[in-house]
């Protein structure tokens, strides 16, 4: 079980939003390389960076993120707004270990397995979840897949494991959901890695015995809610 500091951009900025509103920020910080840097520094050895724009169609923070995998020093897995194979071969390229496909990978599933095969573990799905429904288009849309059926889906597929963003408790620190974490977990062939409301150490402890391989977090660590050097101590490698 590893604990992954999300670098969340948006604008140029690192950002933390407050229940999947993209009208909704509660952190912004004017420097994100070096938020990354401060988290490695804090005992991180990995890290979640998103292109909150990128994702949303409002443009992109293609240099800050090229800037975040040459500095890092750390395996980085990077997504928003991956809907193309030129776009994950650029971020394999300069750097990302994994590349996050969300929107594309849950809509088109021949472009899945495509991208799947020729870039063999190095792509996590991304199923953001409302109600248990799969939410795409930076969670502005949700579809009529409820998120079990979908991580079934991808058994076969040679991914590098599946990320599941409770969006309703996104940002919230009121906990994760954990039944949904835990039937995700045990419905997948891949590692699994919870987001959404992760906002203390019996949060994490809760998800580890539930079977989840790691955690995303951002707004609990952003606001000071978990001690990082405690988190990364217990759930940094």
């Amino acid at each position: 079980m590893i604990a992954i500091p999300a670098v969340d951009l948006r604008g140029g900025k690192c950002v933390q939003l407050v229940g999947g509103d993209y009208d909704v920020e509660r952190v912004r910080l004017d420097d994100p390389a070096s938020v990354a840097r401060e988290w490695v520094h804090e005992g991180f050895s990995r890290l979640h960076v998103v292109d909150l724009d990128a994702a949303t169609s409002r443009g992109h923070n293609t240099e800050i993120i090229r800037e975040i995998l040459h500095n890092a020093g750390v395996p980085v897995q990077v997504g928003g707004g991956v809907r193309d194979d030129s776009r994950i071969e650029r971020l394999l390229d300069e750097g990302a270990e994994w590349v996050v496909v969300g929107t594309r990978a849950v809509e088109d599933e021949d472009w899945r397995g495509e991208m799947a095969h020729r870039f063999p573990g190095r792509l996590i799905i991304a199923a953001d979840v409302r109600d248990r429904l799969v939410v795409t288009k930076g969670w502005a849309e949700t579809s009529r897949r409820n998120v079990i059926d979908f991580v079934e889906e991808l058994r076969g597929l040679p991914l590098g494991g599946v990320l599941v963003t409770a969006v309703h408790l996104e940002g919230q620190m009121q906990g994760t959901d954990l039944p949904l974490m835990e039937d995700v977990a045990e419905a997948s062939a891949w590692p699994v890695y919870a987001s959404g409301g992760v906002s203390s150490l019996e949060d994490m402890r809760a998800l580890e015995h539930r079977g989840l391989a790691g955690a995303v977090l951002g707004m609990a660590l952003y606001t000071g809610a978990i001690d990082p050097r405690r988190l990364a101590e217990e759930f940094g490698t």
